[in-house]
């Protein structure tokens, strides 16, 4: 008796489950949406994270061989010192290598086109025979070119400069003062993805044939990097904790000097930060598409219950206590959550399995496919939390209702609250939902700003349905019988307003942002390129020669426009007298202080600035030295007037006040800098020329190559930088990444169709008995399928109107607020999108209406 009496109080869990299975014996129909629903976003969740701890496993085996070494630093503009070469030799075999960007150009062009562009940016790398240390250089036929590459006036190139010149191995290029042969062409090469961000193909030479070029001096951007392989005697080759103190100590030697030190724990941070971002922005869209599922899961959760309504009222008429009742209920559905979990986990792991078994061959960043316990822990913790916030509702309902009400409502479909607990429960696991994101990622205010704006949406339109039910309800009895009953239908009892309103509104929503700020920056890199805008960059124009390379412009560009400024880099080692790696930066700030920076001086405010706070230094200053930083930037750092920052140029920490803050519209491409210094501080440094060349009107390609041509023949040591070519670059990076994001935007739309076509499916019995009730007193088919219509048509309408709106709303502010680029609206997005969401709802709608008039109306009409 004891044991009855613990399962009717619903205290025995175990006995609970067991009802919950000889319940859910008669199948999971009905359940179909909500299983998809979570295994969605759950499979997700679970790939992305997969991906992430695949890369990131990949980077960190693979770390020694793409670093080329155990330790690795550079620098700018000045070599190692003779004594710290003999540092860094005090540590283990050390490799030297140098790199800077130049011109290649054909010896003997092949193209007959005068017009024909034969020189382009290369990024040069130059290499001493110790290279690589990790890894090996493979050619095309499979050969290591090591030795190849330290032959005499010898380069190999990647196959893809080749086909920009038109040249073949064997023909011969000039690199500055030098004539080279092209030997072979790079296949693999082992810490290519380490290096810089390359604006062009790469051209690999030795440290002999880069001396005779000419290309190196004085304040030429040459950055010169070290790696070391730590010798077997050294703890730091045998562990990550002897590693760590090497790294420790090569930083309070060198960090002061300008050196930027990383280690292969990781070999590239900014390409591990970039997968971490990727990591946090996809599981934030898992989320998302959980939540648009959720409503699918309410939806599925409030049929089933509405199906059983007749056995809980039974079950409690026959003295089942309200614990037991709601136990069991409660443990079908956790089964069926169980169930979406455990599919998408199949999925967000079987996934990427089969991409990567598909692809690994071609496969070039180091892949070490992971599948980490605590990652699908993650992904599944998130799939019942999210279940548990959208299932307590509808569960809630009937909990502690009398029989007499459960039979009531289901005709009258009454509203009712949750009791106080389960309230309480959905906010609980609401709250631990947010701390579990907000523990898993690091850009907090991101997460929490995700979750206030899924929040305000799903308000937005949750308000909407309720507005769009109550004036269904209270609309005047005019114009067709079918307009008024569509009108009804949508304000009754059971009505679809409020799931099709909230699923397909939030989706739709996602979607119109995307494809307007998609929009906004494509026209920005196409059409919005300012008038004056620079046609070319010149790098590394010299002192000694900038009077000659302005006249030999000028003689091919009459009429055009040269500006420069001074430049330099150097890498800020200190903020505020603190070192710079311990400074807590903003997320969007942080990049200033990782690497080296571009530097100039001047007495005037540069083109394209403008002080917004603190005062600009007269034009004959001789004090200390000042600094005028950016003023986002400086915001990110936590800088303000007064404050000190020391950079490191040429070797020799400056340090310098803060003496103004500047705006800077970097879309107009002047010449501008983070950091401009007071003439008096860099004037006398060994530096070279940053030239801009704006011609008078639209420029032909054959007034480009001239110029290209007159420069690359007097100055072939100046590297020339096509700025149509950038933003082209620019824009096919951005075109793939906006690709994948509206895929996202598609994904999420998806899944609002699905819980539209569960939402239809949940009424299917209501709707079958109303078109039985309306051909028993005389309507035909067609009456009653354009009714349905009309009322799919009316919701759809009024859902795309407002999600438009709140699309383009936010389209607006990513674009201007967040991106800072002009906001473009686009008509026929807008018009894409209402065509969308009225032909969804319409064609799932007359797929029900198809059903419902099939059904026979015998089974109904005796119920009535």
């Amino acid at each position: 008796m004891t044991g009855v009496r613990t399962v009717a109080s619903g205290r025995d869990i175990g006995a609970l489950f067991r009802l919950a299975l000889r319940d859910l014996r008669g199948g999971l129909r009905g359940f179909t949406v909500f299983v998809v629903c979570v295994a969605l976003g759950v499979g997700i969740i679970t790939a992305v994270n997969i991906v992430s701890d695949s890369l990131t496993a990949g980077f960190s085996s693979e770390g020694r061989r793409l670093l080329g070494g155990d330790i690795a630093l550079s620098r700018v503009h000045q070599p190692a010192r003779e004594d710290e070469r003999k540092d860094l030799a005090a540590l283990g075999q050390v490799s030297e290598i140098a790199t800077l960007r130049s011109m290649a150009e054909v010896v003997e062009p092949a193209r007959g086109d005068e017009t024909a562009l034969s020189r382009v940016m290369v990024e040069v790398k130059a290499v001493d025979d110790a290279y690589p240390l990790a890894g090996t250089l493979v050619g095309s036929q499979n050969a290591d070119l090591a030795a190849s590459v330290q032959a005499d006036r010898v380069a190999v190139v990647a196959p893809i400069l080749l086909e920009r010149l038109g040249v073949a191995v064997g023909d011969r290029l000039r690199l500055g003062e030098v004539e080279v042969t092209i030997a072979d062409t790079i296949a693999k090469e082992p810490d290519g993805l380490t290096a810089r961000a390359a604006f062009g193909p790469r051209l690999l030479v030795s440290l002999d044939t880069l001396k005779a070029s000419d290309l190196v001096g004085p304040g030429s951007l040459v950055r010169w990097r070290y790696r070391v392989a730590l010798s077997e005697e050294n703890p730091g080759a045998r562990s990550d904790a002897g590693l760590a103190q090497s790294v420790e100590a090569v930083k309070a030697t060198f960090t002061p000097a300008g050196f930027g030190v990383r280690d292969r724990r990781d070999p590239a941070p900014g390409i591990t930060a970039g997968i971490d971002r990727f990591r946090q922005f996809l599981t934030l869209v898992g989320l998302t598409a959980m939540f648009v599922g959720g409503i699918g899961v309410a939806n599925a959760v409030a049929a089933f219950l509405d199906g059983r309504a007749t056995t809980i009222a039974i079950l409690q008429s026959l003295g089942a206590r309200r614990r037991l009742v709601f136990g069991m209920y409660l443990a079908e559905i956790l089964m069926i959550a169980a169930l979406g979990v455990a599919v998408g986990l199949v999925i967000g792991i079987g996934v990427p399995w089969l991409v990567w078994q598909a692809l690994a061959s071609g496969v070039t960043v180091p892949v070490s496919f992971t599948v980490a316990p605590a990652s699908l822990l993650l992904a599944a913790a998130y799939g019942f939390l999210v279940s548990l916030i959208f299932v307590l509702w509808p569960l809630g309902r009937i909990d502690g209702m009398r029989p007499a009400s459960l039979f009531r409502d289901r005709v009258a479909g009454t509203f009712r609250w949750p009791r106080r607990g389960l309230l309480l429960a959905t906010c609980a696991a609401m709250a631990a939902l947010i701390a579990l994101t907000v523990l898993a990622n690091e850009e907090r205010a991101m997460v929490l700003g995700f979750f206030a704006g899924i929040a305000g949406l799903f308000g937005l339109f949750v308000a909407l349905a309720w507005t769009v039910r109550w004036a269904a309800r209270r609309s005047p009895r005019f114009g067709s019988t079918a307009l008024v009953l569509a009108l009804r239908s949508l304000g009754g009892p059971g009505a679809l307003t409020q799931p099709i309103v909230v699923s397909l509104g939030t989706g739709l929503t996602l979607l119109v942002a995307v494809t307007l700020t998609d929009t906004s920056l494509t026209r920005e890199l196409s059409t919005r390129l300012p008038a004056n805008a620079p046609s070319f960059f010149f790098l590394d124009v010299r002192k000694d020669v900038a009077s000659s390379f302005e006249t030999d412009v000028a003689a091919v560009a009459p009429g055009g426009v040269l500006r420069e400024a001074p430049m330099l880099r150097g890498r800020v080692i200190k903020v505020r007298g603190e070192r710079a790696d311990k400074i807590d930066a903003a997320p969007d700030a942080v990049w200033v202080l990782n690497g080296d920076r571009g530097l100039s001086f001047s007495k005037d405010v540069p083109a394209g600035s403008s002080v917004v706070e603190g005062d600009w230094w007269a034009e004959d200053y001789s004090g200390p030295p000042l600094v005028s930083f950016e003023a986002d930037l400086a915001r990110g750092l936590g800088l303000k007037l007064g404050d000190t920052i020391t950079v490191n140029v040429l070797g020799r920490p400056i340090t310098a006040t803060i003496a103004n803050l500047r705006k800077v519209d970097w879309g107009t491409l002047s010449i501008n800098f983070v950091l401009i210094y007071s003439p008096n501080t860099l004037a006398a440094a060994p530096f070279n020329y940053l030239y801009t060349l704006t011609f008078p009107g639209t420029p032909t390609l054959r007034d480009e190559a001239q110029v290209l041509s007159a420069v690359g023949t007097s100055h072939p040591d100046v590297t020339a930088l096509r700025v149509r070519d950038a933003i082209d670059a620019a824009a096919g990076l951005l075109d793939r990444i906006l690709t994948a994001i509206r895929g996202i935007g598609g994904l999420t739309l998806l899944i609002g169709a699905v819980v539209l076509a569960g939402a239809i499916t949940t009424t299917q019995r209501r709707r079958v008995q109303q078109a039985v009730l309306l051909k028993t007193i005389g309507a035909t088919p067609r009456r009653v399928l354009w009714t349905g219509m009309l009322e799919f048509a009316l919701l759809a309408v009024a859902v795309s109107l407002v999600a438009v709106a709140l699309g383009t709303l936010a389209a607006w502010a990513i674009t201007t607020r967040v991106i800072d680029v002009h906001f473009a609206f686009s008509a026929w997005a807008v018009l894409e999108a209402i065509a969308i969401a009225v032909l969804l709802t319409l064609a799932f709608g007359a797929v029900s209406l198809w059903r419902v008039l099939r059904a026979p109306p015998v089974p109904y009409l005796r119920g009535v």
